[in-house]
């Protein structure tokens, strides 16, 4: 049993620790702030309808609502700039602004994104999440209700979510496997799943560095907070069946080549525990499918290769500073599907927007997402493929091209696409409750 800390659950908003009811719905409600004092009414509405994470394991109902803050918002709200002039340079900037770094180039820039960000009429957005629909359009109605009368707060998007019944994304991946588990959530980790210390998802708490995650800002606003890189990315699903068809002679080598890039067959089974066939049943297993490590069973990649998706943004044991570093840059996702699915087998792009959008939890926005995002996703150095990004979400403007170990010589594929292209991106502050009311105070 791992020792319990005392992380203060009824201050932290629900959705950085809630498990998530399977499958599930949701939306993205933004809105942009023209009369802060009505922002902060609808604030008062809403405080006792925000979800927790007291009980995070076994929630009374599964559905919630989440409230988060752009930069422009928050700064809306306290009035004074100053008083957030301590956070993150990362938040402060916004998404758009950092494009450049973070691979959203070309095709994928802010000047094509449909998604509102800081700056751009996003000031505050409220998360609503369920296990069904009629769940989520109670928890919609409640918000609905909240800004009713409210002139000065305008609603400006609304994106719907889901996790559908299949559990898979569009791209034909079963999804929402691999997770941290964070030192003083309670209960027990699953085999496999590593223990990594509270403040790299709270602020308040123990980091992997040894120090207390904090901000130089008022203690009341970020204590039991965090930032949530947000990112809407479309895929092409007739892209990526067509490259699977080119690329593999028949629909066998196709899911071969598409469990190479990933890391995982599309039933979610790890290639390094079944390298040579998919296991369905392996899938399904909570204890053991994601029991795996890579320095000692599978140190060149023969199984999960070293530029696959999963072994990228998590590389486990296989860095020469082995898991210390791997750590240091861990965070923690929420993947929800949008838009209808393409219909079966079909290989013509029927012009309809469907993707992905990633809630991505981490109390360092430049440590963490950044980093992952910039290092890992986008550059191959780290792993001697030179520009080689990430085969699934990677940018394609440096290098298209896909290598890894096979017998009797190394295989590489050419010509990937832009599978996915990024439209929409923030990142947002999401206080705990005593920072929501302590923002009621700021008149």
């Amino acid at each position: 049993m791992i020792m319990t800390l005392a992380l203060e659950l009824h201050d932290i908003q629900g959705t950085v620790l809630r498990n998530r009811p399977m499958p599930y719905f949701g939306s993205y409600l933004m809105f942009t702030i023209h009369d802060p004092d009505q922002a902060r009414e609808l604030l008062r509405r809403l405080v006792p309808r925000i979800a927790s994470a007291a009980a995070w394991d076994n929630p009374p109902e599964d559905a919630w609502i989440n409230v988060v803050f752009s930069h422009s918002g928050l700064g809306k709200m306290v009035r004074d700039a100053s008083t957030i002039a301590g956070f993150p340079l990362e938040f402060r900037q916004g998404m758009a602004a950092r494009s450049g770094y973070l691979g959203d180039v070309g095709n994928a820039s802010p000047d094509h994104w449909d998604l509102p960000h800081g700056g751009n009429g996003f000031d505050v957005g409220l998360l609503v999440m369920a296990g069904s629909i009629e769940l989520k359009d109670e928890k919609l109605s409640i918000g609905h209700a909240a800004v009713e009368g409210l002139e000065g707060v305008e609603l400006v998007a609304r994106l719907d979510v889901a996790v559908p019944s299949t559990l898979r994304e569009h791209f034909g991946y079963a999804d929402g496997i691999s997770r941290p588990f964070i030192e003083g959530q309670g209960g027990d980790p699953l085999p496999g799943q590593d223990i990594v210390k509270p403040g790299e998802f709270v602020l308040g708490y123990e980091n992997e560095l040894g120090v207390r995650a904090s901000l130089d800002a008022p203690e009341e606003l970020w204590r039991n907070g965090t930032f949530i890189a947000i990112r809407k990315l479309r895929q092409d699903v007739a892209a990526f069946r067509r490259f699977l068809m080119d690329s593999a002679p028949d629909a066998m080598g196709q899911e071969l080549l598409a469990a190479k890039m990933m890391g995982r067959w599309r039933s979610g089974a790890p290639l390094a525990l079944s390298p040579d066939s998919d296991d369905v049943k392996l899938a399904k297993d909570p204890l053991r499918n994601n029991d795996f490590r890579y320095a000692d069973d599978d140190p060149d990649g023969r199984h999960t290769p070293a530029g696959s998706h999963i072994r990228r943004i998590n590389p486990r044991d296989a860095l020469r500073d082995s898991l210390t570093q791997t750590r240091l840059h861990r965070v923690m996702r929420r993947g929800f599907s949008y838009g209808p699915e393409l219909e079966e087998g079909s290989t013509e792009d029927d012009g309809v927007d469907r993707g992905i959008v990633l809630a991505i939890i981490n109390a360092d926005p430049g440590r963490q997402f950044e980093f992952v995002q910039a290092q890992w996703i986008n550059d191959g150095d780290f792993i001697s493929q030179g520009d080689r990004s990430d085969p699934i979400i990677g940018r394609r403007d440096h290098a298209n091209d896909y290598q890894y170990p096979a017998c009797p010589v190394r295989k590489r594929v050419g010509g990937l696409k832009e599978f996915t292209v990024t439209r929409g991106g923030e990142h947002v502050f999401l206080p705990g409750l005593g920072g929501l009311r302590w923002l009621l105070d700021r008149q």
